[in-house]
């Protein structure tokens, strides 16, 4: 293995705010780094945010600021949340950095000196929500159409990864000639196999590369999207976001690009993984550079067996574990959970149980229940009994299971490693009890058997240091050490040393009682006698809206969210308590009228902005909908 290491995460959009999806790829990377670093390699550990784009300059306008300014304040989420996850990168990049800008438009110009990029028309299907353009094909598989009812106009285009509305756009734009290396991408990726994992990942871009490979639109018109990177050679253009922030990982080596580069680790979600592969393996060929050693695409946390979701309102804040758990044992269920490379269920059961069992009931009762006797100086490094040696081995199976899983990025599996050594010991005090040979004044065994119970917590600590920092540099800090010691063996600590006695690393916790459900909002039944002036209904914003998507409420039986197009730039989400009267299936496509102009309210935890109209009163018989299919964003008179 090279001396260095270099390891990365995606670049995080400044848009978003950030959820346990960016605290999992980001803690899985610096357990990594500083697992490298303890084994004294030169680690150089990158995370950072991506910010340009459509969407920032519009969020930034809304909000009466400059992009740079909105920025300057969202990149702040990031970095707040990775101070308390713990999170030591080395580097954090911006690419509203200088330094950033000068190495993409030196990219984008040796490009074009060499003829890897040209202009052409293009026709397409563009989505702002995901600031891409999409095929005919994709745009009609996301309808759930055909090409050919789409270009006839029976489907409505939205967008394949958010459901929001596209537009056909033709412009003149700026391609990379992607196309020329399909070949050599599937020969690199089939001749170094490891470059793309997991292996289902690996086949999953092998089957991409299988389709014709078109090539990559790399502009944008500054008229249209003015907040990017100018092209070098043609100013009226930005760049595509994607070419932009993928430069990241190199822009950001600055003049230790030779020392580091090629990468030796990005860690990416598996919905970004063909941007990692295809589009940036590409771009490294033809600017004479190799592409990163391993992109390793990680799976989805799930809840209710669905994607977490702004939108549907089931994301899970990790400031808000932070606050109830601490940073430990956070950073302890994502890695330990779910299998990394695969989809996982999160929910607040499964964290508490996973925190009482392993932190608490093992973990932290390992190193509390010896406390007891932690003044107690420490026995000689002999004399040890076929039980003593017996635990020793089990400790060289699973800190060696521990190292070769965990360099694998098999978190889950090292840490079971891990496990089964500070379970054997919580069994082994049992059978020594240490307080029998105590009260028996055996002080010489009391003395070998604490030599034994606290070399383990100092080999499990020492292990464990590069997942859970906090607790593991409390457990060494009482053995007297200032930093974790990897060594196997029962004659690290010296004869005679003392612990120190503290208060448990990690306190039980019970369930919270979940809050009771509401009652739908109430439907108010206004008499007829009851007049209003045209001033007042006019007061009142009613338009056309097409349903594109709509989902149970993470919270609420009688709920309903849904995705609602009412002809604005993306859709509105809307919070209605028709479950019991309407299937989230039957839903979408459905035309409905909207009241657009009613003040947003939460509802169960979810934003509502809008309301349905419907006829049949608390005893809903129908939602209103137009006779004929008027286009979303009609307005209704």
């Amino acid at each position: 293995m090279s001396e260095r290491f270099y390891i990365t995460t995606p670049i995080y959009y400044v848009n978003d705010v950030p959820h346990i999806g960016h605290a999992y790829t980001t803690i899985a990377a610096d357990a990594i780094a500083r697992w490298h670093r303890l084994n004294g390699r030169d680690v150089r550990f990158l995370t950072g945010t991506d910010e340009h784009g459509q969407k920032v300059m519009r969020a930034a306008a809304k909000l009466g600021r400059t992009p740079q300014e909105h920025c300057d304040l969202t990149v702040r989420r990031f970095v707040d949340l990775w101070t308390r996850l713990d999170i030591q990168y080395d580097d954090f990049i911006r690419t509203t950095e200088s330094r950033h800008k000068e190495v993409v438009r030196s990219f984008l110009q040796q490009l074009w000196d060499q003829g890897e990029i040209y202009s052409a028309p293009y026709t397409g299907w563009y989505s702002t929500s995901a600031e891409r353009f999409w095929t005919d094909e994709e745009v009609a598989a996301a309808a759930k159409g055909t090409v050919e009812e789409l270009k006839a106009g029976k489907l409505t285009p939205v967008c394949p990864d958010s459901g929001a509305p596209v537009e056909l756009l033709t412009e003149l734009n700026y391609f990379f000639r992607m196309s020329a290396y399909q070949d050599r991408l599937v020969r690199w990726i089939e001749e170094h196999p490891g470059c793309v994992l997991p292996d289902h990942r690996r086949n999953e871009v092998l089957g991409f590369l299988r389709k014709p490979l078109g090539d990559l639109c790399i502009s944008r018109p500054a008229a249209r999207l003015s907040w990017g990177i100018p092209l070098p050679f043609d100013e009226d253009y930005v760049t595509y976001v994607w070419f932009d922030a993928l430069t990241n990982y190199v822009s950001a080596l600055g003049p230790d690009r030779a020392r580091y580069w090629p990468a030796d680790a990005h860690l990416v979600g598996k919905d970004i993984l063909t941007f990692h592969t295809v589009y940036w393996f590409s771009m490294l060929m033809a600017l004479g550079m190799e592409p990163p050693r391993q992109v390793y695409a990680h799976g989805w946390w799930l809840m209710n067996r669905a994607k977490m979701s702004k939108s549907v309102g089931n994301v899970v804040n990790p400031s808000v574990l932070l606050d109830d758990f601490g940073p430990d044992a956070v950073r302890y269920f994502m890695l330990r959970e779910i299998p990394f490379g695969y989809d996982g269920e999160y929910s607040d059961a499964a964290f508490l149980l996973r925190f009482n069992s392993d932190l608490v009931n093992d973990f932290s009762n390992l190193v509390h229940r010896v406390s007891k006797w932690a003044a107690t100086p420490l026995g000689p490094a002999a004399g040890f009994t076929a039980g003593d040696e017996a635990l020793l081995d089990v400790a060289r199976r699973a800190t060696a299971t521990f190292r070769a899983e965990l360099e694998g990025l098999q978190f889950r599996q090292a840490l079971e490693g891990l496990w089964e050594l500070v379970r054997a010991t919580n069994k082994y005090v049992d059978s020594e009890a240490p307080w029998a040979l105590a009260k028996a004044n055996n002080t010489a065994r009391l003395a070998t058997v604490l030599r034994v119970v606290q070399e383990v917590q100092r080999m499990v600590a020492s292990h464990l240091w590069c997942v859970c920092p906090r607790s593991c540099t409390e457990v060494l800090s009482r053995l007297g050490l200032a930093t974790p010691d990897l060594r196997v063996g029962l004659d690290v600590l010296p004869e005679g040393n003392v612990a120190r006695a503290g208060d448990p690393l990690f306190m039980r916790r019970e369930a919270k009682a979940p809050p009771p459900e509401p009652e739908p909002p109430a439907i108010k039944e206004v008499p007829m006698s009851d007049t209003i002036t045209y001033d007042d209904f006019s007061k009142v914003a009613l338009r056309v809206g097409l349903v594109v998507n709509a989902e149970k409420h993470p919270n609420a039986d009688r709920l309903l969210v849904l995705k609602v197009d009412v002809g604005e730039a993306e859709p509105r989400q809307i919070v209605a308590g028709i479950a019991k009267h309407y299937a989230p299936e039957a839903l979408v496509g459905k035309r409905i009228v909207v009241v657009t102009n009613l003040a947003p309210a939460m509802l169960r935890g979810v934003e509502s902005r809008g309301m349905l109209l419907a006829a049949g009163g608390a005893d809903i018989a129908s939602l209103l909908s137009p006779l004929h299919e008027v286009a979303p964003g009609s307005i209704v008179k």
